[in-house]
């Protein structure tokens, strides 16, 4: 017997270290202030007042990919915009995590045939955690993706993260990724005369990149 018998007993909580770190890391996700397209105004509706993201601790959106470890890519990713967002993904520190809203930037969306210009799904650029599906996905859609990427994080482990999907090598050279399957749709509707003057520019701006990658490529090697 001693003093302090019975004094503790009501106040002691027994875990472990990757439980305390994954709650915290899970209770205080920041995101970063980013949109692309309207995909990025649902994402504004949920951290205002009516659906309050803050309540699931992820309502500090940063201004800056330095202290963020949440990216929401809200809208439509074009070829000339991936190179950015791959990018500001190297810059956040880990670990971080990547949210999907919407179908464009998932596969495309209504670009995903005939959009030469739309990069065909973000996670070939960058590894994405969880997808959001809509066009758009509504303010419930993205709290219930963050709710599953919160359940990812408490599983995590300090010491061992899980393997993340691979992104796409092609590093900032993502613009070309889809040329070849663009050039082909491009010779299907000219061999069809269906070709307009705007698919006209489009074709001649498609060669340009097209030499311009080829040029890169030869004073790489």
């Amino acid at each position: 017997m001693g003093l302090l018998e019975y004094k503790f007993e009501e106040n002691i909580i027994l875990t472990n270290v990757d439980k305390v770190l994954n709650w915290a890391r899970k209770s205080s996700l920041w995101p970063m202030t980013f949109g692309l397209a309207c995909c990025a105004i649902e994402m504004m509706a949920t951290g205002a007042s009516r659906f309050d993201l803050d309540r699931f601790g992820a309502g500090a959106f940063r201004a800056t990919p330095r202290q963020a470890d949440l990216m929401i890519v809200a809208g439509t990713v074009t070829l000339k915009m991936a190179p950015c967002v791959r990018r500001l993904y190297d810059q956040m520190p880990e670990p971080r995590y990547v949210i999907a809203m919407g179908a464009c930037t998932i596969g495309g969306g209504p670009y995903a045939l005939h959009g030469y210009h739309v990069l065909k799904g973000v996670d070939l650029i960058v590894p994405v955690d969880v997808y959001v599906p809509g066009c758009p996905p509504r303010p419930e859609a993205l709290i219930d993706g963050l709710r599953l990427l919160q359940q990812k994080v408490q599983k995590q482990g300090v010491m061992t993260r899980p393997s993340k999907p691979a992104a796409n090598k092609a590093e900032h050279m993502t613009e070309y990724v889809r040329m070849p399957e663009s050039r082909k749709k491009w010779e299907e509707k000219i061999s069809h005369g269906g070709l307009t003057p705007q698919d006209e520019e489009a074709l001649v701006e498609e060669q340009k990149a097209k030499e311009k990658a080829a040029a890169v490529a030869a004073a790489k090697a």
